[in-house]
């Protein structure tokens, strides 16, 4: 299978991150939402990542989407995503926050990086950075056990905490949510995570 997009996506990286623990084996293609839009419409009809191209030539899109199929695929007795119930409901509470803080952090790399200057809003960023703080503290008074297992909450959260260092750096500072440090600490001393490692922040990753 090939995974299309890059890593400096979140949503492309718990794709990436969720594919190595779970075991499975997979091709990584770069092509960038900016660099290759008419290429990347060909695999997306939307031109966004990330995709995921399997073994059949089937195309799976949308992040969640595609870590559903990965879940069906290993079964309940390992899938990263509780299968029903209150602890389902729980996890897709904190998948809900840390995602929802990527899209207003996104919303300001967006504003900044890509709008022309002179039609930049900003009380439209200031808004996006409210609420981005308001996921990020919602986040850190949650409980992460740190015996818990590596589930997708804990995968998506991470995820997001990298990215906001890398696109609004001042967002979240290194000590401003300790309970949220631990998680990202433990998740990118793993493998899994260090093979995803986005180096760089460029452009806002779709």
């Amino acid at each position: 299978m090939i995974l299309v997009g890059q890593y400096d996506s979140p949503y492309t990286r718990r794709v990436a991150v969720s594919l190595h623990l779970l075991g499975f084996d997979f091709e990584h293609d770069m092509r960038s939402v900016f660099g290759d839009f008419d290429s990347m419409r060909t695999t997306n009809p939307l031109g966004r990542i990330p995709s995921l191209i399997l073994d059949d030539g089937t195309t799976l899109i949308d992040s969640g989407a595609i870590l559903d199929w990965l879940d069906q695929e290993v079964g309940p007795e390992r899938a990263l995503l509780p299968d029903g119930g209150l602890v389902r409901r729980q996890a897709l509470q904190r998948i809900a926050l840390a995602s929802g803080t990527i899209d207003k952090v996104m919303g300001i790399g967006y504003e900044r990086l890509v709008r022309p200057e002179r039609y930049r809003w900003p009380d439209w960023i200031a808004r996006c950075r409210t609420q981005a703080e308001g996921g990020l503290a919602a986040l850190a008074q949650l409980s992460w056990p740190a015996g818990e297992p590596v589930s997708q909450p804990w995968i998506t959260t991470a995820c997001m905490m990298r990215y906001v260092r890398l696109a609004v750096h001042d967002l979240l500072p290194v000590g401003r949510y300790p309970a949220l440090d631990a998680v990202s600490d433990r998740c990118e001393a793993l493998p899994a995570f260090k093979a995803t490692y986005p180096a760089d922040y460029v452009v806002p990753a779709s």
